[in-house]
């Protein structure tokens, strides 16, 4: 984050292309299964690439 704390988020779809020091956009909005995860990654701004379709 900008204030410099490390969080936990989830990547939503199929793979992903992140590595450990790429900036994203996170959103609120938890995931039922995943305890203690309450951000979502933003697919498609900064580093986050969209989904690829299935061939």
């Amino acid at each position: 984050l900008s204030t410099g704390k490390e969080v936990v988020c989830f990547v939503p779809g199929e793979g992903h292309n992140l590595q450990e020091h790429h900036v994203v956009l996170v959103q609120g909005g938890r995931t039922q299964d995943l305890p203690g995860v309450k951000l979502t990654v933003v697919r498609g701004k900064y580093d986050c690439a969209h989904v690829q379709k299935k061939k």
